[in-house]
């Protein structure tokens, strides 16, 4: 497998298991769902950590499409380059590091800003070097 292809495996798991935290703030918060919670969902208050991993799994959501699409367009393509395996690499452990950071809620020195920002400026980079090698 391509290095590419094995580090969007690794953050599709990882998003895929982002809600753990989640369920298990409900869990710990509210007690097990009652039948009546599926028609008006509980408005009692969740801990902030709670909230914090909401957020982090919605981030992950909502970042993962586009990585996707430019790994599996330079994997059509043939597009497969020391860059673009670095910046896979690079995408997955600043989202990894970004939800640690997230859920924690450390708030040092703009982590989570910064690790967004560098998972971002690796996808940019992973997508212009398919641009230009495709073209």
């Amino acid at each position: 497998m391509k290095t590419e292809l094995l580090f969007l495996l690794l953050t599709a798991v990882l998003t895929g298991l982002l809600w753990i935290p989640v369920v298990v703030g409900y869990v710990l918060s509210r007690g097990l769902l009652k039948a009546e919670d599926y028609k008006v969902a509980p408005t009692s208050p969740l801990p902030a950590w709670v909230n914090r991993a909401n957020r982090a799994h919605v981030n992950a959501v909502e970042n993962f499409a586009q990585f996707a699409a430019v790994v599996l367009v330079a994997q059509l393509v043939g597009v497969s380059t020391y860059v673009t395996e670095c910046c896979a690499v690079i995408y997955f452990i600043a989202r990894a590091a970004h939800a640690v950071v997230h859920i924690s809620g450390a708030g040092f020195l703009m982590a989570r800003t910064i690790l967004f920002t560098i998972g971002w400026i690796a996808f940019i980079t992973y997508a212009v070097v398919v641009l230009q090698k495709a073209f």
